[in-house]
C-alpha cells in the first residue's frame, strides 16, 4: 500500500543526499551564517561517484515511463532493477529553455522501489520542490544530464542501495532567476553603498561613521514574489562584510545559494528577524548590531567580538 509522505524542500535535498554521498562542498556552518547541522564524514581515501556508467545509463533508458506533463510518472522496467552506481537519463524533451548551472529548478517527482516498481513518494499533490543545479549541491550526475536539457524535460534518475535500485522520475517545471529581479528601491541615507557585478554579485562601499544600533533590514530591489514566513525553506545568495567593508563569506563565490529554515534559529538572529516578510526576488540589505549577530564572542578568526555585520541577501525560493 502507497504511504502518504508530506513532500518538502529539504526532504527532496535529502534524498538526493542519500543517494549521492560522494561531494565534498564546503559548509556555509564555517561562515557567519552557521547552519546549524554539518555533512556526515566521509572517508577521504574513497573514489568519488562520478556515475553515468554506460551500463546504468543503458538501464535506464530502457525504462518506460508514461504520464502526460504535470502529471506523476508510471515507471515500467525489469525488476528487479540494479545499478552500480549514480545515473541519469532523459526520458522526454522539454521546449522550454535551457537549462543553466547555478540555476534553482522547481520539480516534480516520482520515487519508487527498483525492486518491484512500488511508488515510494510523489509531489503531484504538493507544490513543487526546489532542485539547485550545481554538482556540490546535487548529485554530480544527475546534473550532468540536466545540463543537457530544457525546461520541461523529464529525466529518470537511480541511485545503488543495499538490494534494488532507488529511482526517481523527475519533471523539470520551472527554472528560477539566479539573482534578485524586481523594482529598485532607493537605500536610505547613512547605510552602505551596494554595486553589482554582471552577474548580479554585489559589493559595497562603506560610510564613515558609528554603525546603526538597531537591525536594519532592508529591501535595495522589490521582488513580487511570495513573502518569507516562519517555517519556510529558503534559497539565497550572500555576501557578508564588516562595518568597515572587510568582507568575510559569500556565497556566490562557490555558486551555491544558501539553504535554512527561516525563523528556525539555524541562522544568527539578525538573518532570522530581517528575512521574515520580506518576498522572493528581493535583494535585501541587513546590518546587524552584535547582539543580534556574534556578540562580544565574535566568530573564528574574521568575525571580531563586538563586530556590527553587513549582509547582502538576494531571496531567490522559499516555500
Amino acid at each position: 500500500m502507497r504511504r502518504s509522505v508530506t513532500v518538502t524542500a529539504a526532504a527532496l535535498a535529502a534524498v538526493l543526499a542519500l543517494a549521492g554521498c560522494s561531494g565534498d562542498s564546503a559548509d556555509p556552518a564555517d561562515t557567519a551564517t552557521e547552519t546549524a547541522s554539518t555533512a556526515p564524514a566521509e572517508d577521504a581515501t574513497a573514489e568519488p561517484d562520478a556515475g553515468n556508467a554506460p551500463e546504468d545509463v543503458a538501464l535506464l533508458e530502457a525504462i518506460t515511463v508514461e504520464g502526460e506533463p504535470g502529471s506523476e510518472a508510471t515507471l515500467t522496467f525489469e525488476q528487479p532493477l540494479t545499478v552500480s552506481g549514480t545515473a541519469a537519463a532523459a526520458v522526454s524533451p522539454g521546449d522550454g529553455a535551457p537549462i543553466e548551472e547555478g540555476q534553482i529548478l522547481l520539480v516534480h517527482f516520482t520515487q519508487v522501489n527498483g525492486e518491484n516498481g512500488e511508488v515510494l513518494d510523489s509531489t503531484y499533490e504538493a507544490e513543487p520542490q526546489p532542485l539547485v543545479v550545481t554538482k556540490d549541491a546535487t548529485v554530480p550526475a544527475l546534473v550532468d544530464v540536466l545540463l543537457e536539457q530544457n525546461v520541461g524535460s523529464r529525466v529518470v534518475f537511480a541511485s545503488p542501495t543495499q538490494g534494488a535500485a532507488a529511482l526517481m522520475a523527475i519533471e523539470v517545471l520551472e527554472a528560477l532567476p539566479a539573482r534578485a529581479q524586481g523594482t529598485a528601491v532607493p537605500a536610505p541615507e547613512g547605510l552602505p553603498t551596494v554595486t553589482l557585478a554582471e552577474n548580479g554579485a554585489p559589493s559595497i562601499e562603506p560610510v564613515a561613521g558609528d554603525p546603526p544600533t538597531e537591525l536594519v533590514a532592508v529591501p535595495l530591489i522589490e521582488g513580487d514574489g511570495k513573502a518569507v514566513e516562519a517555517g519556510d525553506y529558503v534559497y539565497a545568495q550572500y555576501t557578508g562584510w564588516l562595518w568597515d567593508g572587510t568582507m568575510f563569506d559569500s556565497s556566490w563565490e562557490g555558486g551555491q545559494p544558501l539553504p535554512f529554515e527561516a525563523g528556525a534559529g539555524q541562522l544568527i538572529q539578525g538573518w532570522d528577524q530581517g528575512i521574515i516578510g520580506k518576498t522572493v526576488g528581493s535583494q535585501v540589505l541587513f546590518v546587524i548590531p552584535p547582539e543580534l549577530g556574534y556578540g562580544d564572542e565574535g566568530a573564528g578568526e574574521n568575525i571580531p567580538g563586538g563586530s556590527t555585520l553587513v549582509f547582502v541577501v538576494d531571496i531567490l525560493y522559499a516555500g
